[in-house]
């Protein structure tokens, strides 16, 4: 399924080159930019039901995803488990669940993301998850283009696993090469 997931991400010109202020605050001179892939229903549908695939097995009650590309693929995953679905708002440092979504103590709740650079947006999903007394039995993401695996001891499946660089603003060459750099999530 990499090869699928790679040529889906291709098509949509979803793969971008130049230099790039990611959400995590690193650079990097690739920005996948998920949305171009979830404009198309059936292409997110795809994408989602290898995730629910995957975690089948496993007794699952919610499905939970940080805003903004997890808020669709939450909702995908979870229609295609036959599950609920909730997200998690950034607020000051952290991600809780607002809008009356509730977590009964001791709910299974597998926890989706679009691109994980850091894994940041999922550890927050995580907290608010443990915060209301869940139990997050895994982690289903699109893309994991970290170059490190980011590690939440829980079982972690990529739809397409691209080790991709990003460097902290200090130590970025495209920086010191004067490169332009460009910001897409403030594009709009």
């Amino acid at each position: 399924m990499t090869d699928e997931v790679l040529k889906l991400f291709r098509a949509a010109g979803a793969i971008k080159e130049g230099h790039f202020l990611l959400a995590s605050g690193l650079h990097s001179p690739v920005y996948w930019e998920k949305f171009r892939v979830l404009q198309h229903p059936h292409v997110t549908g795809t994408l989602c039901r290898v995730i629910a695939q995957h975690f089948r097995g496993q007794r699952i009650d919610i499905v939970a995803g940080p805003t903004t590309g997890g808020i669709i693929l939450a909702f995908e995953t979870a229609r295609q488990l036959g599950v609920r679905s909730i997200f998690a708002e950034k607020e000051g440092e952290e991600r809780l669940f607002r809008r009356d979504f509730e977590i009964t103590s001791g709910e299974h709740v597998l926890i989706v993301d679009d691109i994980v650079t850091t894994g940041n947006s999922l550890r927050e999903t995580l907290d608010a998850v443990n915060k209301r007394g869940g139990i997050a039995v895994g982690i289903g993401v699109l893309v994991d283009r970290s170059e490190k695996s980011v590690v939440l001891d829980l079982p972690f499946f990529s739809c397409l696993r691209a080790p991709t660089v990003a460097y902290s603003p200090s130590e970025c060459p495209l920086c010191a090469a004067h490169i332009p750099l460009s910001r897409p999530s403030a594009a709009g």
